[in-house]
């Protein structure tokens, strides 16, 4: 008996080493599957930053430039041109309102500006159902050869028409910034995405560091007087562009495996049809099985997000109106403002927003939307080129704050499955109110000037900033 227990013990022991070799095994082939994925992710993620820098560096080129180039088209598309010819339609409700002429360059400018937003706003969830079917890397690359060829008309564009043209395809073709999002989303687990969506900010605020900055280089090597000066910086534009699309293609892998993929082009055409519908994205209407108290948070942050930037784009679009006829800067000092406004979001986003911790995200946000008040008044009261620089500076110091962090509240909602669609959502809010605000803006300066402009859009962006202040705490 003694010895058949010893003889059982020593097989019940060799059984649970057994046991424990196999449990270690597999924890080491889990732990190496996981770096492997860790790794692969983290490829992913510096491929699309690297990938939407070299995009966002050519679409920032041409910020500085839009003034001088509209002057260009002032005189020389004054024989039957297309510029010419809106010119003279406006010029009844220009003495209508008793607005000055030199003003009706930022009224073009501004229908241009949001133009190019409505057609992102209805190309995004189209390109986005499109990359659902067939996969994020051929659809990105879809829209790069887009602004590949909006740049080429660009270098081209011997007439306003062109220009328009030009402008009409790069904003069509700009579907590739959801696109990058969503790539960004498919490699990032749920407690990573906000570290995510902060490194397509910091790409964000480095292109705008570096693109007008090249932009106002070419002014100071060409001569404005010169035919069609802007064809070199739009070449470079298109350089930038081709090297995108040979780094995609090299280097940028799949992000969304053919077993996640939707089967039916026509199904996932209609759920984006949600992205598109103004009262469907107000309501959030493809969020489901969420509580009520959710969907009403989801809905007012989505409110509050809009409001902010139909008046944040339309300082952020007239901005180089105003340096132009009001302080008379040249396009090197127009990129040199955006340069550093761009460097203080990037230095921001990069050091402290994104090691806000999670029960402080509202409030940052919160005093974001206020910093952008003073932010308005300062701009549209300054006379002086320092009170000029301290708006931008608290403008800029607002803006770090405000989307990063509105953006990651968002991303709690919704179940793991409609997370995605919950950002989407969030992102066309952000489209439209861009889509509005430039043409907004740019009519209450052509019609009343800066100062009234600013200054009131200081005041209502008091709104947005109340909402939220008053605001119960949102999901963190």
């Amino acid at each position: 008996m003694v010895t058949t227990r010893s003889k059982t013990s020593k097989l019940g022991t060799e059984s649970v080493t057994d046991n424990n070799f196999q449990t270690v095994a597999n924890s080491k082939v889990l732990n190496q599957r996981s770096r492997k994925v860790k790794n692969s992710n983290n490829y992913n993620q510096f491929i699309i930053f690297i990938s939407l820098l070299l995009d966002l560096i050519g679409f920032t080129i041409i910020l500085p430039l839009l003034p001088s180039i509209l002057e260009y088209y002032k005189t020389h598309d004054a024989n039957n041109g297309l510029y010419s010819y809106l010119d003279t339609k406006i010029t009844y409700f220009q003495r209508f309102v008793g607005a000055p002429s030199i003003h009706n360059m930022v009224l073009f400018g501004g229908i241009l500006g949001s133009l190019f937003s409505f057609l992102q706003f209805l190309a995004s969830p189209i390109v986005g159902a499109f990359s659902d079917v067939y996969g994020r890397k051929p659809t990105i690359l879809l829209c790069l050869v887009g602004i590949a060829f909006s740049y080429w008309l660009w270098s081209i564009s011997s007439s306003f028409l062109i220009f328009i043209i030009a402008r009409f395809m790069g904003g069509i073709s700009k579907g590739n910034l959801s696109l990058s999002m969503a790539a960004m989303t498919d490699i990032s687990s749920s407690d990573k995405r906000a570290s995510g969506m902060a490194l397509i900010g910091s790409a964000f605020s480095v292109g705008f560091v570096v693109g007008p900055i090249i932009g106002a280089y070419f002014t100071q090597t060409i001569p404005q007087d010169n035919y069609m000066w802007f064809t070199k910086p739009a070449i470079f534009a298109l350089c930038l562009i081709g090297a995108d699309i040979l780094f995609v293609i090299i280097l940028f892998k799949e992000t969304l495996p053919k077993e996640k993929r939707m089967k039916s082009v026509a199904t996932s055409l209609r759920q984006a049809f949600v992205y598109i519908n103004v009262k469907d994205l107000f309501l959030f209407t493809a969020i489901k099985n969420v509580s009520t108290k959710d969907l009403k948070q989801l809905r007012s942050l989505g409110l509050i997000y809009f409001l902010y930037l139909f008046l944040y784009s339309g300082l952020e679009f007239t901005l180089t109106f105003l340096t132009h006829f009001k302080f008379q800067y040249t396009s090197m000092e127009k990129g040199q403002m955006l340069s550093a406004s761009g460097f203080t979001m990037a230095l921001l986003q990069g050091a402290f927003v994104r090691r806000i911790p999670a029960e402080s995200v509202q409030t940052y946000a919160s005093l974001g939307l206020l910093l952008t008040v003073p932010a308005y008044f300062c701009v549209g009261t300054a006379q002086s080129h320092i009170l000029l620089w301290v708006g931008v500076f608290l403008y800029s110091v607002a803006t770090s704050f405000v989307v990063p962090c509105m953006t990651t509240i968002a991303s709690k909602y919704g179940s793991p499955s409609q997370k995605g669609t919950a950002l989407g959502i969030f992102r066309s809010l952000g489209l439209l109110a861009r889509a509005v605000g430039p043409i907004v803006a740019s009519i209450a300066y052509w019609s009343f000037g800066s100062l009234i402009t600013y200054c009131t859009g200081g005041v209502l962006l008091l709104i947005p900033w109340y909402m939220l202040k008053t605001s119960p705490n949102m999901k963190i």
